[in-house]
């Protein structure tokens, strides 16, 4: 069967969660905002103006308290000159550090890698070559050192508008991209996955080891196994694979986690997007493919790779929307997609080890309405037996949370036979439980969130970040005193403590840290400490990072010049004491860009960054205002050279003269 491809106008790949429409969850289950808004009105904190209940209700006790006292002192545990906030072509730093380009799209990874030549790309040479869109950035020690590592990086999707030359044309003052060709396509999937890489750090400054023993670029044609308990499921097998055990690539990954075993994992999100075709009537898998938003049709690899064609390949999206783990000590090893934590829109997979040894997961699901989960394995983790390690991920319990307005949290066990995940509700077995997670969620009465990114651990404090990044998709009934505003645009971070200070425990108690948005403009009901400058203030927090010293540093996907009149960035954010919800921009993106990442080297004197997709969109920018191409984009970051396009980069920042970050 010849499929046509049909001409399209530029899809906003970086904006694909904003193309949702109001989110895949169909249950009435209670928001977060609902519970927020009883929990806060039960303790009698409401009343005054709006912006006064919004923000008592949002802030919490801790810092209601303290809001005095960070008036006259912050008490930060912070120490830099603050970058001014705002928008231009290239990046920005805090005074007495170096923000150097490590690596960008297209840098040759070995020793036999061809240089980048953007006006002659192949698929060939971009399968040597670092990968587009960087993403989640870990950092994994050689022989201990935090001056000699891998670094390993994501690379979750393609700009078709950016990276390729004389696809693009402009009418109307909108662009027109041309149809994808096989060549195109093959590029595309070579620019997806990962990359591994050696690094390092030489006169104070990092370097690529380009003939590393270890370097690798995973993509979306590696060869992958599926295992755990959905593996070798009918669900899971195609025309290709007849066991429902071997995969063909991961695609849109975007962040990830290393493990304390020293693996690598890849969180594969916003799948949807890839695939396209019809099912036929009444297929089996419907349902579930419209919970996880399938088909999308944002790229066109069903044309030209027929397992992206749900008509074709109906069970090939079960395939993907999972928790990949690779083997960073084996160049060949076969990366697994990881079944027991379950089938979502992953943002992350964050880990810390548990006071018996088992090692816990945190998991965000990146979409408005639906929820936070984690996994704790069954087995215990080995610190001196890598190798007993390397299949821990394969048996556990995934868990779903549920938030109270008393302050209380619990997390549901996925696990099939228990409450209503049973065969009368569809669930034959454990299989399904997690090919259909979300339904379980859903089921188990689940909490939806709004657009839960990145949830991190921190070993220091005990807490558990949960970055909520906006849902803009809330109804005008929706509105409370804890989202006074029919659209929450600008997202809040919510703090998680597990009982007794157990990471494996089943339930807890939770708080609001901050709700983001403009401090200045009363109805937002943003909730920062009063010390939080005019530079100081964000919205839409979606990545984030716990340094060695157990501070927290807040990422953002969003900001821009129509949304905050800023770009995103890399925000240092107290968390305790009198400036508890203080926050101040330390690294600042070029236009157009997204703040992924972000890492800190062990020893905190290296804050590894990832830019994303700079130089999208313009329209809004005055200063370039029209929509940004190959041939004219709105910043020709990093080279700045009129023979380079825009190239997402690593940046690794580093203090003038050396010594910790922000100390």
């Amino acid at each position: 069967m010849t499929h046509t491809p049909i001409r399209q106008a530029a899809f906003p790949t970086s904006l694909l969660e904003e193309n949702d429409g109001p989110g895949r969850n169909p249950t009435g289950n209670r928001t977060m905002g609902d519970i927020i808004a009883r929990r806060f009105s039960r303790r009698g904190l409401l009343g005054g103006s709006l912006a006064v209940s919004a923000i008592a209700a949002t802030v919490g006790p801790i810092a209601l308290i303290t809001a005095g006292n960070a008036r006259a002192e912050t008490g930060s545990v912070f120490s830099f000159d603050e970058v001014e906030a705002g928008i231009d072509e290239t990046h920005h730093v805090a005074a007495g550090y170096d923000a150097d380009i490590l690596l960008r799209w297209g840098d040759p990874l070995f020793a036999d890698s061809p240089e980048f030549d953007p006006a002659n790309q192949s698929a060939a040479a971009q399968q040597r070559q670092f990968g587009y869109n960087n993403d989640y950035v870990g950092y994994i020690p050689i022989a201990g050192s935090a001056e000699h590592g891998l670094l390993v990086v994501n690379h979750e999707y393609t700009n078709e508008h950016l990276m390729f030359p004389g696809i693009v044309t402009v009418a109307d003052g909108k662009l027109d991209i041309a149809p994808a060709d096989a060549a195109r396509v093959a590029i595309e999937m070579a620019a997806h996955g990962g990359t591994i890489v050696e690094i390092r750090k030489e006169g104070g400054k990092w370097q690529v080891v380009r003939d590393g023993r270890l370097n690798r670029r995973i993509t979306a044609t590696t060869e992958m196994q599926l295992t755990g308990p959905a593996a070798g499921h009918d669900r899971l097998k195609t025309s290709a694979d007849a066991t429902g055990a071997r995969v063909f690539g991961t695609i849109n990954n975007c962040a990830g986690g290393v493990t304390p075993w020293g693996t690598y994992v890849m969180a594969e999100e916003n799948i949807h997007g890839y695939f396209i075709g019809e099912l036929p009537a009444g297929h089996a898998e419907a349902a579930n493919h419209e919970r996880m938003g399938v088909p999308e049709g944002a790229y066109q690899w069903g044309n030209f790779e027929p397992r992206f064609d749900v008509s074709r390949e109906p069970n090939e999206p079960n395939r993907f929307g999972w928790i990949v783990e690779v083997d960073v000590e084996d160049p060949t090893s076969t990366p697994k997609k990881r079944t027991a934590l379950g089938r979502f829109k992953h943002e992350g997979a964050e880990s810390i080890v548990a006071r018996d040894g088992r090692v816990v997961f945190y998991l965000g699901d990146d979409e408005r309405f639906d929820y936070v989960y984690k996994f704790v394995t069954a087995g215990k983790f080995d610190p001196a037996n890598r190798a007993a390690n390397l299949d821990l991920l394969d048996a556990g319990t995934l868990y779903v949370a549920k938030f109270a307005e008393d302050g209380g949290f619990e997390w549901l066990p996925l696990v099939h036979g228990e409450g209503p995940l049973t065969a009368e509700n569809g669930f034959a077995g454990q299989a399904d439980v997690l090919i259909e997670a979300r339904r379980a969620g859903d089921l188990l009465g689940a909490t939806p969130m709004d657009r839960p990114e990145d949830v991190q651990p921190n070993g220091t404090t005990g807490t558990v970040y949960v970055m909520l990044t906006n849902n803009t998709k809330r109804a005008a009934d929706k509105v409370d005193a804890a989202n006074p505003r029919a659209k929450n645009a600008f997202g809040h971070i919510i703090e998680l403590f597990e009982e007794g200070g157990d990471f494996a425990a089943t339930r807890g108690r939770w708080e609001i840290l901050l709700k983001c948005g403009d401090p200045a403009v009363a109805e937002v009901g943003a909730s920062f400490s009063t010390a939080t400058t005019a530079n100081g203030w964000f919205g839409m927090p979606d990545n984030c990072a716990v340094d060695a010293a157990g501070r927290l540093w807040v990422a953002t996907d969003g900001n821009g010049a129509k949304a905050t009149g800023r770009t995103d960035g890399l925000w240092a954010v107290d968390t305790a004491g009198a400036a508890r919800a203080t926050s101040k921009l330390f690294f600042r993106v070029p236009v157009g860009a997204e703040m992924c990442g972000p890492l800190f080297a062990p020893d905190d004197q290296t804050a590894f960054v990832a830019v994303q997709h700079p130089g999208d969109g313009g329209d809004d920018w005055k200063p370039f205002g029209r929509p940004s191409y190959y041939e004219d984009p709105s910043t020709r970051w990093p080279d700045f050279k009129p023979d380079m396009p825009v190239r997402p980069a690593v940046v690794a920042i580093t203090r003038q003269g050396g010594g910790k970050i922000a100390v």
